[in-house]
């Protein structure tokens, strides 16, 4: 049997971590999946809506990740939203562990994508919640961008 083509350019975002948080930090973490997973995900059916990590016991997790079922998975295809296991370094979680538990940080996933050797990978940011008015600012600002690249074009 041949080997299953694996799509190289999945690339799955985030884009609410960025408007409702102020990235610190990032860290790239390996993911621990089963086989159906890791399938679904070269698919490019996953998502990242709602979800957040935390870390217990000395290891870090990502809680309600979406992650579609296989479709040619049978018995064993996987649940779609468990929690799972992220593969960081000693030194990385300990920071983690100390930065999460501060008040108004929180560690979010940011993007999933597949690495050259075919891993997944999540990368994962020490976020601090903005405030209301943070978010009009950045939405003016967003705006503003939209505003000049038009006015660009029309030259």
């Amino acid at each position: 049997m041949g080997k299953m083509k694996c799509n190289k350019d999945v690339s799955i975002k985030n884009k609410r971590a960025t408007f409702d948080y102020n990235i610190i930090e990032t860290f790239t973490a390996g993911l621990v999946l089963t086989g159906t997973e890791i399938k679904s995900i070269r698919l490019g059916k996953a998502g990242l809506v709602d979800t957040y990590c935390y870390v217990a016991n000395g290891e870090v997790w990502v809680k309600n990740m979406y992650v579609a079922e296989y479709f040619y998975g049978t018995y064993n295809n996987h649940e779609q939203r468990r929690d799972r296991k992220l593969l960081l370094n000693r030194k990385e979680i300990r920071r983690l562990e100390k930065d999460g538990k501060e008040a108004g940080y929180t560690i979010v996933p940011l993007k999933l994508f597949i690495s050259e050797r075919g891993y997944a990978k999540l990368v994962i940011g020490l976020g601090r919640g903005k405030k209301e008015y943070d978010k009009r600012q950045s939405i003016k600002d967003r705006e503003d961008k939209r505003a000049m690249a038009r006015m660009f074009e029309k030259i």
